[in-house]
């Protein structure tokens, strides 16, 4: 399965999500899954920002090799799961061609009961990075939990 996470910059939290779902989904034994991230207005080649690397090694997160892109109609085309960190994000992929596989990450985490957007970190202090990344967690969990529980039909 490829699962695409999608922010802005996809310098803090598309990549945070990345990195939580990779680790996850091997917890759960999804380790054919192809789990990644872009932006809607990613600058091509820039780091995680300093916030999500410092959250990121406190949590046993590897951003080091990450570098920014911008979403593609090909690289939607590629996906089998899309997930946005805000409505704005849904509606740009959906234009692009993802409709139908293309959902609010909270919505999708909880089964259409939440419709939240996961907050910007962008520009915070690290306290505000790890609350970013604490509500990227849990509906992470949720979303593997959701995907390995379909997939075992």
């Amino acid at each position: 399965m490829k699962i695409l996470f999608v922010c802005t910059g996809n310098t803090c939290r598309s990549p945070l999500a990345a990195a939580i779902a990779r680790r996850v989904a091997n917890e759960r034994g999804l380790v054919d899954s192809v789990i990644e991230s872009a932006g809607t207005s990613a600058w091509d080649g820039q780091p995680a920002s300093d916030g999500a690397l410092l959250v990121g090694l406190e949590r046993q997160l590897d951003l080091n090799e990450h570098r920014s892109r911008t979403i593609t109609p090909a690289l939607v085309d590629a996906q089998d799961l899309i997930l946005t960190m805000g409505p704005h994000h849904r509606d740009q992929v959906e234009a692009m061609g993802g409709a139908g596989k293309t959902f609010l990450l909270s919505t999708y985490a909880s089964h259409g009961a939440d419709d939240k957007a996961i907050s910007d970190p962008f520009g915070g202090d690290l306290e505000t990075y790890r609350t970013t990344t604490d509500e990227l967690e849990s509906a992470i969990r949720k979303v593997i939990d959701r995907v390995y529980a379909e997939r075992a039909r």
